[in-house]
């Protein structure tokens, strides 16, 4: 009796999340944000989780709470102490910093909900809309470093039927893309009391995207990061390689 042949893995790593929702137009943020952070494996195991660890160590104690950029900003649940001021700028600084020196590459789906609402009687979902376009960047991302084997994505869970929903809709788009073949990937869900180190650095990068994109003059200090991160074409091209903003 022979041994099955070992499954053939990417050597890379996906992590994604999103700020917004894909509901009613919010005046405050009416773009849905989906953020893709792609991760070699060899440097995810030895670097990122490392520098994860000992940033919540340094300002927690434990390891146990779950970066949330939302939770971050209000200040509230675990995060009640950045209300005073000599906490929080140390915080955000090593924040910063933690995200700085994350090595990752950065593909990014905006959707204007309004925009899209405008254009088509019957708008299309903006979740599903921002997944087709990650993947689609993603596999090219791929096919320039000549990775190969089964890539795994991984999404923030948000409920059974969320996740099918989302599953079905992940599946089709790697049945039937603009690449026009087959994207050897495959969905997972984790809940975020799993404390998963890169869907925490999707949930922080999402939203100052979004941001940039909505208010481009304002001061966005994450933002002059996160540029550095992104996909770009050879000739050093951001749009449409590492953001897409639809419509």
């Amino acid at each position: 009796m022979t041994d099955a042949p070992a499954p053939s893995f990417s050597s890379l790593i996906v992590y994604a999340d999103e700020s917004g929702d894909h509901g009613p137009v919010s005046p405050e943020f009416p773009v849905f944000v989906l953020a893709f952070c792609i991760f070699s494996k060899g440097a995810y195991a030895e670097t990122v989780t490392t520098n994860m660890h000992r940033f919540k160590f340094k300002h927690f104690g434990h390891d146990g709470v779950v970066l949330h950029e939302r939770e971050i900003r209000k200040a509230t649940m675990a995060f009640k102490f950045l209300q005073v001021a000599e906490r929080r700028a140390p915080f955000l600084e090593d924040m910063n910093a933690l995200i700085e020196s994350s090595p990752f590459t950065l593909v990014a789906s905006v959707i204007n909900k309004q925009k899209l609402r405008e254009l088509y009687v019957k708008p299309f979902n903006p979740y599903f809309l921002a997944v087709k376009f990650g993947l689609e960047r993603i596999e090219k991302y791929r096919e320039a470093l000549r990775d190969k084997g089964t890539l795994h994505v991984v999404f923030e869970s948000r409920g059974k039927k969320e996740d099918d929903e989302l599953e079905l809709e992940f599946r089709r788009v790697c049945r039937a893309n603009q690449l026009g073949r087959t994207l050897d990937m495959e969905p997972v869900f984790v809940k975020k009391e799993a404390n998963h180190c890169g869907v925490q650095i999707a949930d922080l990068v999402a939203r100052p995207v979004g941001l940039q994109v909505l208010r481009p003059d304002q001061p966005n200090r994450a933002w002059t990061i996160l540029e550095t991160k992104f996909r770009r074409s050879p000739a050093g091209q951001v749009d449409g390689w590492g953001l897409k903003c639809f419509p």
